[in-house]
């Protein structure tokens, strides 16, 4: 059972662009039959997919039904909706709580915060690629540099016509990185800057959480204080919920 959950976690990671098996032995360290046998179990149950032509897998349709039912009561928000609410009240500002969905981040939750010029940059439900915005741009700086290219290759179209070159995404992929959380000013919506951190709530998903605020009152100096105090705050959670800390990632809404 746990080997057979493991390679679900293997496919999950490579759903883009497919795993072949012998990527799935390195990733698993299982022998080639033992990883063999549980594929084909999980292709003949619809886990899994396998493609005819690239000899790739994929996750399959049960595998994929599984997860949309759990969109529809996520139980990310349970977990994390309290704390969500304790930063909103702690900053004054807008908190956002994104997922990573492939290459996507999708909000899950919104709080207001008592500033009274509220910011509204993304709704509950909605999607942007990784890189735009503030959660987006935290889970990104947790990929590595390969996968992040890919992404950007991928995409590039989207990218441009959101006004981020792959230089300036790298640039701010580097600084998240090395700060421990991230910022944005004007880059997205002008007026509207943030601070952002990302974490992982389990092997397979990882969450970020931001404040959003009007540039006047996000400046330089505030934006090191909440950024500080958003990693202190996210190590602390994850620390309690028995999670790894904070990625190297963070970002601004």
């Amino acid at each position: 059972m746990r080997r057979a959950l493991e390679l679900l976690r293997v496919l999950a990671r490579h759903q883009e662009d497919g795993i072949d098996l012998q990527g799935v032995m390195r990733e698993s360290g299982l022998e080639r039959s033992t990883a063999h046998r549980l594929l084909s179990s999980l292709v003949e149950e619809q886990f899994a997919q396998r493609d005819a032509d690239s000899r790739r897998y994929r996750l399959g349709v049960d595998a994929m039904q599984l997860g949309f039912s759990s969109l529809r009561r996520p139980p990310l928000l349970d977990a994390l909706r309290p704390f969500a609410q304790k930063l909103a009240r702690l900053s004054g500002d807008t908190v956002f709580l994104v997922v990573r969905q492939g290459d996507y981040a999708l909000c899950l939750l919104r709080e207001a915060g008592t500033f009274p010029v509220k910011v509204f940059t993304i709704d509950q439900g909605e999607r942007r690629l990784l890189g735009v915005g503030a959660g987006g741009l935290a889970l990104m700086a947790a990929l590595p540099d390969d996968e992040v290219q890919a992404l950007l290759e991928r995409h590039a179209p989207a990218y441009a016509q959101a006004g981020l070159s792959a230089n300036a995404i790298m640039k701010a992929l580097r600084r998240t990185r090395e700060q421990g959380y991230s910022e944005i000013v004007d880059s997205i919506t002008p007026g509207v800057s943030g601070v952002g951190a990302a974490f992982a709530v389990s092997a397979l998903t990882s969450v970020a959480i931001s404040f959003g605020a009007i540039s006047s009152r996000l400046d330089a100096d505030r934006r090191l204080e909440m950024g500080l105090l958003l990693r202190r705050e996210c190590q602390a959670w994850a620390a309690q919920a028995g999670l790894c800390g904070p990625s190297a990632g963070a970002a601004a809404t």
